[in-house]
């Protein structure tokens, strides 16, 4: 197999699943972004915002480009969204993602052991997804990519939907990812918060108290990681809104990228590949 190139984009499924119809405009992928610089071997996946309806730009390229300063290779998810696709689907995307980027490791030379998430608001939803529902691989498979695990090593929270429940819940996303009918099984399965366990592993996370999408939403993950014993940072900035992407723009919250990158640092995901 040819390994991917800087900016090349492949699809997340093959032809033949059953999960997507792959002639479909917004067919779900992967892009990939290299640093130009000397490669740390570490990987992220980058999961946009935009409510399961949409995904923002802003969140996407200049984020993995970011990830790219600091030595990472980002890997820029496109996943499924509604119109007309619904859970479980955009958490199956997020899982063939962190398999499909364990499977090309080798040929591009990281490390299939550091395979970070980071994702903004509904993106942060579904980064908190991969991370509180993964599977192992299956032996099994016929397709070798399932043969990988889906947990990631971190997760990046920035502004996140964490729960569906009142008060703190955000509605907009909870329609678009489980319908108006959605039952209390399901808001409870999809309120990440209450699906933490020792297994989890360590999160950041960026808030603002001001954040229309509520600040109880990291709060909350906070407290179920802490219960766990579970590695965590959290900031809470003062102001900033929502939406602020990288943060250059705000005077509150534009510190958050040299903090992740500090705590990146701290969990040894900016070391080099060990030869």
């Amino acid at each position: 197999m040819t390994p991917m190139l800087d900016g090349e984009t492949k699809p997340l499924w093959p032809k033949n699943s059953s999960e997507v119809l792959i002639a479909h405009a917004d067919a779900p992928s992967l892009t990939l972004l290299q640093p130009q610089g000397p490669s740390c071997g570490a990987s992220v996946i980058v999961c946009p915002g935009g409510g399961y309806g949409a995904l923002a730009p802003h969140e996407a390229e200049p984020v993995g480009r970011w990830l790219n300063s600091l030595g990472i290779t980002a890997w820029i998810l496109r996943y499924r969204l509604h119109p007309p696709y619904r859970h479980p689907a955009m958490l199956h995307d997020a899982h063939r993602a962190v398999r499909l980027v364990r499977a090309a490791s080798g040929e591009l030379h990281l490390d299939a052991e550091r395979v970070g998430i980071l994702g903004f608001s509904a993106g942060g939803h579904l980064a908190a997804s991969a991370a509180t529902h993964f599977t192992g691989g299956n032996s099994m498979a016929e397709d070798g990519i399932e043969l990988y695990s889906t947990r990631p090593s971190l997760a990046i929270l920035i502004y996140p939907v964490v729960t569906f429940k009142p008060p703190f819940g955000h509605e907009g996303s909870g329609h678009n990812l489980l319908g108006p009918d959605a039952t209390d099984d399901q808001i409870h399965l999809m309120s990440n918060h209450e699906q933490v366990t020792a297994d989890t592993p360590p999160m950041f996370m960026v808030h603002t108290a001001d954040d229309p999408v509520c600040v109880e939403n990291s709060l909350l993950m906070s407290m179920a990681l802490s219960a766990n014993k579970v590695p965590f940072e959290l900031h809470v900035y003062e102001a900033g809104g929502h939406g602020y992407g990288l943060g250059h723009d705000s005077p509150f919250a534009s510190p958050w990228t040299a903090q992740c990158a500090h705590w990146l640092h701290t969990r040894g995901f900016l070391s080099p590949i060990a030869e």
